[in-house]
């Protein structure tokens, strides 16, 4: 059962109704923010809606709390899995960098980015992509047509995940063991800065065009998933703010 969930968590990350922050961004404007640090500790996650997996049980848990002044969302997984999700529409090409805040208390002992049974992460972060159904292979087209069938509507057809790894050196980009369809990305990795608060900048049209050597299509949603249900550890993590930027800083 693990393994259906994880196709789910994968290829189909996105795959529970959408619920939208409302930023499409305006001329002008050089950042699209999406903001923890304006909510109330302890009260809701607006914007935000849970992704959850048939047949897993445990669930990571989510809540607002206060870090260092500001209201930041801290992830408690347990064995579990879970996520958040919201819906975007953003042209990457118009704000091409991501940047974003993030802690975690540990890495997971057991997470392996080439196993099944490894894919696990103290922290992810998760950018969908709208890519066009004739770029697709037939099977790919399939699923996708078999999903829509099922849930109503169709899913995102290319993600970058950019993980908290274990072992895997900062940048590298590995295929997701379930699907080359999600391409994740250590944007953290190992022991070293545990319990520091990590400011990472992506620029995620180059990233794009590295995992799938194409231009990316439009930005359809993003996630935030703290997960320990396969090597059955623990982790807490952290997330701040994030920003698609038209800055590169080139």
């Amino acid at each position: 059962m693990k393994a259906i969930r994880r196709v789910a968590a994968g290829a189909l990350v996105l795959l529970a109704g959408w619920v939208t922050v409302g930023i499409a961004g305006a001329e002008g404007d050089t950042c699209l923010p999406i903001r923890f640090s304006t909510m109330i500790p302890g009260e809701a996650i607006s914007g935000w809606q849970p992704m959850t997996f048939e047949k897993i049980s445990a669930h990571t848990r989510y809540v607002l709390v206060e870090d260092q002044g500001r209201t930041v969302l801290r992830a408690d997984s347990q064995s579990s899995a879970s996520g958040l999700v919201t819906s975007l529409d953003i042209d990457p090409n118009a704000y091409p960098m991501l940047a974003w805040q993030w802690k975690v208390n540990r890495t997971i002992d057991g997470g392996d980015v080439t196993k099944k049974s490894g894919d696990d992460y103290a922290a992810r972060l998760y950018i969908t992509f709208d890519e066009s159904p004739e770029k697709l292979s037939f099977l790919e087209r399939a699923k996708r047509a078999a999903f829509r069938m099922v849930y109503g509507q169709t899913p995102p057809s290319a993600a970058l995940t950019y993980v908290w790894g274990n072992r895997v050196p900062v940048g590298s980009m590995h295929p997701n063991p379930y699907t080359r369809r999600v391409q994740m990305i250590a944007a953290d990795s190992g022991p070293a800065h545990v319990n520091e608060w990590r400011s990472v900048r992506r620029n995620i049209v180059e990233d794009f065009k590295r995992a799938f050597g194409t231009e990316p299509p439009r930005i359809t949603g993003i996630a935030v998933m703290t997960d320990s249900d396969n090597t059955g550890e623990s982790a807490t993590a952290w997330y701040g703010d994030i920003c698609f930027s038209r800055e590169t800083g080139d």
